[in-house]
């Protein structure tokens, strides 16, 4: 009987943590992790979620709306990264996404001129970390860089 409970505890558990979770196919953990935080953050507070995708990313709420028919928040917010980083529109991005959805967010950054071990996909990853407050970076903010936008 005790084997029974521990093992019906472990099925609640991966299903509480593991289907909650996005493989972005990033190939990079930390980066996923962090992208996974952002997009239960936006989960839980849409109306802040799109608030926030406006001043960043200047993506209107019904452009969010849209967007959420086939990505999730954090996927969004990945979206807005790479084009702001590949200086592409957003909807291009997002238009990459549904043709090449099933290769992963790996594939479009790449698509979209942001290869992996690049000083993009550092920006990338530094910008992610800076959301969250995870940067090691001391006092620079977002809008703190020298790259135009």
């Amino acid at each position: 009987m005790k084997k029974y409970i521990l093992s019906f505890a472990a099925v609640i558990i991966t299903a509480i943590y593991g289907f909650g979770q996005i493989d972005f196919k990033l190939n990079d953990k930390e980066l996923e992790s962090e992208l996974n935080i952002l997009n239960t953050k936006a989960e839980k507070d849409l109306t802040q979620f799109k608030s926030d995708m406006l001043s960043q990313y200047k993506i209107a709420g019904e452009k969010i709306d849209e967007y959420l028919k086939v990505l999730k928040p954090g996927e969004i917010i990945l979206a807005g990264r790479i084009g702001e980083i590949s200086k592409q529109p957003v909807d291009k991005v997002v238009s990459s996404y549904k043709v090449n959805k099933d290769k992963g967010w790996g594939e479009i950054a790449k698509e979209m001129g942001i290869k992996p071990g690049s000083p993009e996909f550092h920006a990338l990853k530094g910008k992610t970390k800076k959301a969250t407050g995870n940067s090691q970076a001391s006092g620079k903010s977002n809008h703190g860089n020298s790259k135009k936008k």
